[in-house]
């Protein structure tokens, strides 16, 4: 059996070594730091580092974003068949600029048939209640007929303009132009034609001679204007915060083409489920017809928001041995100190220090390397 001797004694060491284990790591800590000493070059060494004395700047963020090109919506249009019918022919080739009203494909319908027959009958139906209404009036004038006959002409004659202004809206709705109008009244046989609503590129072409349509369902062309395009910015959210509508954009696809200029027009009120990115949309011109729908492009927006900080250069931070960034600060006395420092934003020249430095400091901007090499040694 150990007696009550020794356990006193074993456990005297026990609290020793414990004592001596807590106190080591300040210790360590202390012996590390004091080991990492100022650096002091000389006269021929200082010629070849670079001073910049931190100072608060005001400078715009820039955020950089994937996106990627989509027709402009406000300009594209969906053409969408007015009748019902087989395609008996198409006019233009994808890639053709068409003018608005320009035909794009002719239909047999016996829906436009229909319709063109209607009108007729209701131009003539009106043109001889119009002359009745009129002779009447002159009979009703000479007691020929009752006032009350005479009104009820008049009533007919309102009613049967009303019909044949409804027959012509509804051909204006086929698309039917007042030039074929006229061809329609002096009887000659018109298949429906579908006509461009507006003057673009047709970007799509849905049909092919024989098809079958369905009026007011089945989508036959899209005709845009690509003189203007949509860029469809994927911005993280922590980003959304330096952006805002208005904000000017640079786009960039990557193939010697660019930059393009645009503006944010619209950010998304919800997160991409599959990016988790936030869709800001950006109009910009496209000259040339360069940029193309789903084409890739680099996204630069420069924030409208002014913001103020502690700017230095990007080669004047380093890292340690923990990748925490430091930079070296020039002492009254001529030597150099490390200087932890926590970084914000950053563009391509330049980080924000949000801590660390204070303005008037002088930070190594260019051979801060050369200053890490010979504190090493």
């Amino acid at each position: 059996m150990i007696d009550n001797g020794f356990r006193k004694a074993a456990l005297a060491a026990l609290v020793c070594l414990a004592i001596a284990g807590c106190s080591s790591s300040p210790a360590a800590e202390t012996n590390t730091a004091a080991s990492i000493e100022n650096v002091r070059l000389t006269k021929a060494q200082l010629g070849h580092i670079q001073l910049y004395t931190v100072a608060p700047v005001a400078y715009r963020q820039k955020v950089q974003a994937p996106g990627t090109v989509d027709f402009d919506n406000d300009q594209a249009t969906s053409v969408v068949s007015p009748f019902t019918g087989p395609v008996t022919r198409t006019f233009v080739a994808l890639g053709e600029h068409v003018a608005k009203g320009q035909p794009l494909a002719l239909v047999q319908s016996a829906d436009y048939a229909s319709a063109i027959g209607a009108y007729r009958k209701a131009v003539v139906t009106a043109a001889n209640a119009r002359k009745l209404a009129i002779a009447d009036r002159d009979l009703a004038a000479h007691n020929g007929i009752s006032e009350r006959e005479a009104e009820q002409a008049r009533t007919d004659a309102a009613s049967a303009d009303a019909d044949r202004d409804a027959a012509l809206q509804a051909l204006i709705a086929m698309g039917v132009d007042r030039g074929t109008v006229g061809k329609v009244l002096a009887g000659r046989a018109i298949s429906g034609v579908i006509r461009a609503p507006v003057s673009g590129i047709v970007v799509e072409k849905q049909v092919t001679p024989g098809q079958l349509l369905q009026a007011g369902t089945t989508p036959t062309f899209t005709v845009a204007n690509l003189s203007q395009v949509w860029i469809l910015a994927q911005v993280a959210p922590g980003d959304l915060g330096a952006i805002g509508r208005g904000d000017p954009a640079q786009i960039d696809p990557g193939d010697g083409t660019g930059p393009f200029h645009g503006t944010v027009e619209n950010i998304s009120a919800s997160v991409d489920p599959d990016t988790r990115a936030v869709v800001t949309r950006i109009v910009a011109p496209n000259p040339g017809d360069l940029l193309k729908k789903q084409m890739y492009v680099d996204v630069s927006i420069e924030s409208g928001r002014v913001s103020t900080g502690l700017l230095v250069p990007v080669s004047a931070v380093l890292r340690d041995d923990e990748n925490l960034p430091f930079v070296y600060v020039r002492l009254p006395d001529g030597s150099f100190a490390r200087r932890h420092v926590t970084l914000g934003y950053r563009d391509s020249q330049n980080y924000d220090v949000t801590s660390g430095l204070n303005s008037g400091d002088r930070v190594v901007a260019n051979g801060a390397i050369f200053l890490q090499f010979m504190q090493s040694q």
